[in-house]
């Protein structure tokens, strides 16, 4: 059976509603849903010959279960597949048990449109000098990507996020004096240009492109070719550790967690609406949720954020605003944050609802974890994230509506 058929065969599955409600009675106010079957012009074809699947009491048996909602638990590999540990998604095994590359991307108006941001499986957007915002890419599934860009220089938050991810950090400059002696120590994977501060350059990795009417530093990007050459030649593992720590805790397949006594909110500004100088300010990002999809689109600069590779709005099945202290370090205006610690508040933003909590990290190489105000790990739905780095001190300007 290839892999193409065996994913379709995952995907239609017959759920019967009645177990569900019973397997999942005293869920509380988090009702779950079983996912619509997908209806496309071949879905007879797909159908033909292939049994019935019921889901089982035992399918969700207690260690597939969190606070009541069905999980993935223990992931298996199945004819050639894996649940992602960044999305949830069945995915290629090569794929989904490989390290992802973080990205290093900017978000400045003159450097729009990006490339190949919505290959990211996660966004992880901060602010950086001048109270812009920059952003670093998740990405897994590149095998079909030719480049991604603009690249962009690195700030050591930016790589303590790769870190705890187990992802290689991918950039094309530094601030040395703060990320020089963390990049280039053995405690960081990196494909970086091999600019001053870089001692491990990859200089097969990137090049620029042409982009008439953009300033030089708009216009470098680095090829997924090249990438995996320098991957190959530096010699670093390309699957996660024995000790890898998912940051994600997802729906089991088939299932959305609905939260349906939790509060609408259905347009997420994580800067508000006017300008202000805590990094949101000058883009004024803004997500608005469609119920049809049940995705929640980007916009940027008062207009749809476009990738320039498909000219695609991107779109994101989950959104999270995490708080944290955050400060500047010296009169260049580069900034600091905390990525570490517990019971900082968090809020999550999935299926037009809003779940306030606490994030927790310990470690550098262990992601942050979310918790809500009963101490379990929030349950996300399967699908892509963003996530917004939130500087305490202009929390006020976050609205959610």
């Amino acid at each position: 059976m290839d892999k193409q058929n065996t994913k379709k065969n995952l995907i239609h599955i017959f759920l019967v509603i009645g177990l569900i409600t019973t397997i999942l009675s005293g869920c509380g106010n988090k009702e779950i849903q079983p996912l619509p079957i997908p209806v496309g012009e071949n879905v007879g074809e797909q159908q033909e010959n292939q049994p019935e699947i019921i889901l089982q009491p035992e399918d969700f048996s207690s260690e597939n279960l969190l606070n009541g909602i069905p999980i993935i638990g223990v992931r298996e590999e199945k004819d050639g597949m894996f649940q992602s540990y960044l999305t949830g998604e069945w995915k290629d095994v090569d794929v989904a048990k490989r390290r992802p590359f973080a990205m290093i991307i900017p978000n400045n108006q003159q450097a729009l449109p990006q490339y190949g941001l919505s290959a990211a499986s996660i966004v992880f957007e901060a602010p950086v000098e001048g109270r812009l915002t920059r952003l670093l890419a998740f990405v897994e599934d590149y095998d079909d990507l030719d480049r991604i860009g603009p690249a962009r220089s690195a700030r050591d938050y930016f790589i303590y996020e790769a870190m705890g991810k187990e992802a290689i950090f991918c950039n094309w400059g530094l601030t040395v004096v703060y990320c020089g002696p963390l990049i280039n120590s053995d405690r960081v994977d990196n494909v970086s240009n091999p600019v001053s501060g870089i001692d491990r350059g990859a200089a097969e990795a990137f090049k620029r492109v042409s982009r008439p009417g953009y300033a030089t530093e708009y216009t470098g990007y680095m090829i997924i070719e090249g990438y995996n050459d320098a991957v190959r030649r530096l010699g670093y593992d390309t699957h996660y550790s024995s000790n890898f720590v998912p940051q994600f805790v997802f729906a089991a397949e088939f299932t959305r967690v609905e939260y349906a006594d939790y509060p609408d909110a259905t347009i997420i500004r994580p800067g508000g609406a006017s300008s202000n100088s805590g990094g949101y300010g000058i883009s004024r990002p803004s997500f608005e949720y469609n119920e049809d999809d049940r995705l929640y689109y980007r916009f940027d600069y008062g207009k749809k954020h476009i990738d320039e590779m498909n000219n695609q709005q991107l779109a994101y099945t989950n959104i999270v605003l995490q708080y944290t202290y955050g400060e500047v370090r010296d009169a260049n205006d580069y900034l600091v944050f905390e990525l570490h610690g517990s019971g900082k508040p968090v809020k999550i933003f999935t299926n037009g609802k809003v779940i306030d909590g606490t994030w927790r990290r310990s470690r550098d190489n262990e992601p942050a974890k979310y918790y809500d105000k009963d101490g379990h790990e929030i349950v996300l739905n399967q699908g892509k994230t963003w996530v917004c780095l939130i500087w305490e001190d202009f929390a006020d300007f976050v609205e959610y509506e």
